[in-house]
This record gives C-alpha cells, sequence and structure tokens, in this order.
C-alpha cells in the first residue's frame, strides 16, 4: 500500500530517467513519460477547440424600461386593445401607419399603457416570409454543432436574465413571479436542454431494418428541414410559447414565421430581440426568425401563404379550426394544440390533505389560464364535501395583485395570483357559476369579478371553488381558463372514468390514489394525450415526451422527436449495400416484353412461397418453382 500511494503522488520518482547511471535502466521509462505528457497536451489542446467553438456565447439586449418595478405610465380606464381608438393620444408621435391599424399594448394588472404597435397587414406579412425564405437557403446548411451553439448561448442568456425575463413576461400578461417562473422559465430551460442533448439524435440519418428479399440493399431515412414553418400562439405564456417554437424550427433547420398573439405583442418583440441577438452575435442571419402581430382579419396572408410548409396552432378550437381551414388551401400541414377540459381523478381513499397543493397550483396556477390546468375533480361521494372544505378554506386565502406595482417593501409584492389577460370574459363566467348554482351547485367563495382596492387593472377574477357540479352541466363541459375549481362526484370507478372522458376535449389528465398500479390501469382507460400520475403537469417538464391532445383538444404534437420531426421532411432512401457485387437485374423471365405469361407467374409465386410462406417444407416447393421457371 505504501508503494502505491508513493507512485500516485510522486510518480516521476518511480520512473528512472537516467539511464547512464543504471545498466539496468530501460528507454521504456523515457517513452513512458513522454507519452503521457504528450497525451495530456493533445486533450488540452482538443479540450480548448472544443470549448472554442462550442461554448455558449455571451451576449447583451437592453432590459424595457416598463420591467422597472418603479417604471409609470399613464393608466388606462377601460383599457383595451383598441383604447387608442378611444384616446389618439396613446399612438406613437409619428403616427402614420399608411392606412395599417395599431394595437394597444398595456398591463392587464396596472392598466399601464406599454406602446402601441402598428399592425401587420397582407403586405407586410408576405415580405417577413419571403425574408424568412432567403435567409433559410443559408441556415439550413449549418451543422448540429452550430445550432448547438446558439441554443447553448440562448440557455445561459436566459439562466442569468431570468428574473427580468420575469418581469417582461408579467408586466405584459400580469402573472407573478413565481408563474412566470413555473410556466415561463423553467420550461423553456427544459427544452432548450433536451434540444442541446437529444435533438441530433431525433434529426440524424436513421438505418432502417430491412427484409430478405433486400438484404442486399441499405435503407435510409433522412430529416431535411421543410423550409419556412410558422407558429400561431396563445397569450398566456408570451416567453416560452415564442421560444418554444422557435428554437426547435431553427434547430430542425427551418426559417419560422412566428405570429404572437395581440395581447402580448410588447414583450413577444422583446423576447424574439434576444434570439435576434444571439444570432448576429454568432455570425448568422436574424431574418430566419420573423415576428408577425396582426389583427385577425389579415391571418390568412400567413396561413394560406405558398411558402408556409409547416403551422403549429396554440389556442382555441374555434381559432385552430379556422387555421386548418384555411391550411387546405395549399394542403399545409398543421400541428393544433387546442383547449382541454383536463379532469383530476381522485382515487378511493386518497390522503386529500397530502395532494391539496398540487391541486391549489394545477388550479389556480396563471390564475387558471393553463391549457393543462385542472378544470374538474372527479372525487368520490365519500370524500366530496372535504375536498370542497380544504379547497374552499385554502382558496379564500388567496391574495390577487400586481408583483410590479411599486410599494415600500419593493416589487415583489405579497400576492398569489395575478390578474387574467383581460376581463373580456367576465360575464360568461359570472353566467357559468350562477347557472351551477341554479343546477343544485355549491359556491362559498367567489364566482365574480374582482374589483381590487389598489391596482387599477379591471382584470382581476375572484378565485371560485363550485362543488356538486353536474357532469354535464355547462360549466362541466366547456373549458373555462380561469381560477375556477370544479368539484364532481362519483360513486365507482368506471364512472368516474365516464366522466373524464365525457367532454369534447382530451389534452391532458391526472390520477390521485394510494395504490399507483390502480392509478395507472386508470390512466389507460382516459381519452387524451397526457397524463400525470399523482402528479400535475410533469409532462410538460420532460421535454422527451410528445405533448399534444386528442378530439377537440387538437391533433399533432410538439415536443419530444415526434414533434421535432414534425418539422421536417422524412426522406427515405435506398442504396446498394455492396455496389461492386450486388445490384438489382430484371430476370430474363420478368423482362419486356415477357416471353411466356405462365413461366413469369411461376417465378412471382414461386418469389413469394420462398419468401413468405409458412413453413420450411413450403419455403422449399416455392424454390423449386422458382428454379424451374427461371430456366
Amino acid at each position: 500500500m505504501h508503494s502505491l500511494f508513493y507512485v500516485l503522488f510522486h510518480p516521476l520518482n518511480t520512473l528512472n530517467l537516467w539511464l547512464e547511471d543504471d545498466p539496468n535502466a530501460s528507454i521504456v521509462d523515457v517513452l513512458y513519460l513522454f507519452t503521457t505528457f504528450s497525451a495530456f497536451g493533445i486533450w488540452l489542446v482538443f479540450d480548448r477547440y472544443q470549448k472554442a467553438v462550442n461554448s455558449a456565447v455571451p451576449f447583451r439586449h437592453p432590459a424595457p424600461e416598463a420591467a422597472d418595478p418603479n417604471w409609470h405610465s399613464r393608466v388606462i380606464l377601460n383599457a383595451n386593445l383598441h383604447s387608442h381608438l378611444q384616446m389618439p393620444d396613446l399612438l406613437p408621435l409619428q403616427f402614420g401607419g399608411g392606412g395599417r391599424d395599431y394595437i394597444t399594448c398595456f398591463d392587464p394588472a396596472t392598466s399601464l399603457h406599454l406602446t402601441s404597435v402598428l399592425a401587420d397587414d397582407a403586405r407586410s406579412i408576405e415580405a417577413k416570409i419571403k425574408r424568412a425564405k432567403n435567409a433559410q437557403v443559408k441556415w439550413c446548411e449549418t451543422s448540429f454543432g452550430e445550432r448547438r451553439r446558439v441554443m447553448r448561448s440562448l440557455l445561459k442568456w436566459l439562466v442569468e436574465n431570468q428574473e427580468l425575463c420575469a418581469r417582461v413576461a408579467c408586466r405584459d400578461s400580469g402573472k407573478t413571479m413565481v408563474d412566470a417562473a413555473l410556466g415561463e422559465i423553467l420550461s423553456t430551460c427544459s427544452k432548450l436542454e433536451w434540444l442541446i442533448n437529444h435533438g441530433e439524435r431525433a434529426l440524424r440519418t436513421e438505418t432502417r431494418y430491412s427484409n430478405l428479399m433486400m438484404s442486399y440493399k441499405k435503407s435510409q431515412v433522412i430529416y431535411e428541414p421543410k423550409g419556412v414553418v410558422s407558429a400561431i400562439v396563445s397569450w398566456n405564456y408570451p416567453l416560452h410559447n415564442a421560444w418554444s417554437p422557435i428554437i426547435a424550427s431553427i434547430f430542425a433547420g427551418n426559417a419560422i414565421v412566428l405570429k404572437a398573439s395581440e395581447h402580448v405583442i410588447w414583450s413577444t418583440e422583446w423576447f424574439v430581440g434576444a434570439i435576434h441577438k444571439c444570432l448576429e452575435v454568432l455570425g448568422y442571419d436574424a431574418d430566419i426568425v420573423q415576428t408577425v402581430c396582426c389583427w385577425p382579419d389579415q391571418a390568412e396572408a400567413l396561413t394560406k401563404s405558398p411558402l408556409i410548409r409547416h403551422i403549429t396552432f396554440i389556442g382555441s378550437e374555434e381559432v385552430g379550426r379556422k387555421v386548418a381551414m384555411a391550411a387546405t388551401e395549399h394542403l399545409t400541414p398543421v400541428t393544433l394544440e387546442l383547449g382541454g377540459k383536463d379532469p383530476a381523478i381522485i382515487l378511493p381513499d386518497t390522503d386529500l390533505q397530502k395532494w391539496s397543493s398540487i391541486w391549489m397550483r394545477g388550479v389556480f396556477q396563471n390564475s387558471g389560464q393553463n391549457c393543462i390546468g385542472i378544470e374538474r375533480f372527479i372525487v368520490h361521494s365519500e370524500q366530496h364535501n372535504e375536498l370542497y372544505d380544504i379547497l374552499t378554506d385554502r382558496a379564500a386565502k388567496l391574495r390577487f395583485g400586481s408583483v410590479l406595482a411599486p410599494s415600500r417593501e419593493g416589487y415583489i409584492n405579497t400576492v398569489d395570483c395575478g390578474s387574467m389577460i383581460s376581463n373580456d370574459r367576465f360575464d360568461v363566467l359570472e353566467e357559468l357559476v350562477f347557472q351551477a348554482q341554479e343546477d343544485g351547485a355549491r359556491v362559498d367563495v367567489g364566482g365574480k369579478e374582482l374589483l381590487h382596492t389598489s391596482c387599477e387593472g379591471k382584470s382581476y377574477f375572484q378565485a371560485t371553488v363550485v362543488g356538486d357540479a353536474q357532469p354535464n352541466s355547462r360549466i362541466a363541459q366547456v373549458e373555462l381558463f380561469a381560477p375556477i375549481a370544479l368539484l364532481i362526484r362519483y360513486d365507482d370507478i368506471d364512472e368516474a372514468i365516464t366522466i373524464a372522458n365525457g367532454t369534447r376535449y382530451g389534452l391532458g389528465a391526472s390520477v390521485f390514489g394510494p395504490h399507483q398500479d390502480l392509478c395507472i390501469e386508470v390512466a389507460k382507460e382516459l381519452h387524451c394525450g397526457v397524463v400525470s400520475v399523482n402528479d400535475f403537469g410533469v409532462f410538460y417538464l420532460n421535454q422527451d415526451l410528445p405533448f399534444g391532445g386528442t378530439k377537440s383538444s387538437g391533433y399533432g404534437r410538439f415536443g419530444g422527436p415526434e414533434g421535432l420531426r414534425a418539422l421536417t421532411n422524412p426522406k427515405a432512401i435506398v442504396t446498394d449495400r455492396w455496389p461492386s457485387f450486388v445490384q438489382t437485374s430484371i430476370p430474363k423471365v420478368l423482362d419486356y416484353p415477357i416471353r411466356s405469361l405462365v413461366r413469369s407467374w411461376d417465378f412471382v409465386h414461386g418469389l413469394t412461397m420462398l419468401l413468405y410462406a409458412d413453413g420450411y417444407r413450403a419455403r422449399f416447393n416455392g424454390l423449386l418453382q422458382l428454379t424451374k421457371a427461371s430456366r
């Protein structure tokens, strides 16, 4: 043991470098030392080279003034996207859009005016698509290593600027910092990490299996970039909904035209601007990423464009149907991620207190504006009242407000939930809750608009818990997209599954229970695209999984290898495995003009028997028939 430690800590002393002093010394000692140091030097050079060409490149992107908690602006009374029509002084000083309309951007939590953005028209949309097409020609020639470096640089910037990004998202959508961290930052970092570590594996050339007849051939699939793709995304997560389709599209070698929601164009343009800055610093043409913001009557310039090769749509079912119909103009493939009415089935004997915090987050995260949020609790009758009391007690204590409203303590006010994106749907929500009560439902907390005492914003809705809802009632059938918890009773598990599958939607679901095997059995019976067992929404943090739904929740998938490959053109290529020795030739019996119909049929019949007959005797008879016919 002493000798071992001596060799480890004094390796040079164990080598006999002075050959002239020891007749038993060997040149091997010198070569050993030389080889060791040479290998170490080569490794250092290689490591430095790899870091130089693959490491993240830092870049700067100026913070917008409005992200500062102490920033103040004009308060817009009854703020909406058209406020500039009633208040022309909200328009820029250099007003003059050449007939184009504007969009008023404001903080829904405080009604502070952010800016007024010139909306795109058909001509400007077409120009952006063409710029993206021209830039994609060179971008598609980049290697996966070069694209990974872009992803690494974006990930580094996002992690280092996560607080700023969260504040920008909060300012434009009214959410809280915690909601931004969970729904914007973590999910986007997860996607970037997956693309860096596994994106190439999903898109690299694949060799596929063959059969006996094609054993002399090599079959491969290559995933080519489609060209210019488009993403039309919703407003609930402005950072993630913009970055997610962009980074996937450009990693696949495409250019992308992003159609942002009118509600969050201020933040979206800043988030996309960071990607532009990253591309420019790395020496690439930033035109591969274009941002479009327009009113619905101009959207067909994008959805019907012959230059768009794929459309990803995230939004409502109503608009998604219009996008899918418009895409048929040029048979453009579409991935639709639409609404949901996600159930959480709570199996008998579940510890309600144990999971109550997850359920609260599942309902009230982002003030309920979450496509995979829990919209229905399907709970056993014996536990219904206990769960109702738990959720009611906790919902009544939730505090609403803006984390960016100035205060003596700083910008992080003690708030649990932010505002909704607007108050446009409040009348509908209140009517749904009222009708549920008329049908026998129980509501002891919430159900109405929240008139905030300190924030100027008019987009707050009270945290609401609706108990004893009927499975077929309207409130249990339509997507609420609001801070409303809905409880439905069941008496046996089969009934719970029937209730869960009893809507037109099929996006996500959760199953909770004390026995995981039973939870998994129930999960397999649900008509949806993604399920969490004893958890909520975690399937989205694993970006190796496909994400999407079924029925009226849409079709197609984004996320995982399936989503990345959807942005490519899979091309099958078959080549000779040994071209110098074996290649396809047409047997004389089958060559045109065919000499004998009987012999040609016997040849093909015998070949089929040889390759596919059931049993060796039948295959041997096929070989004999094939040999006889080929003479």
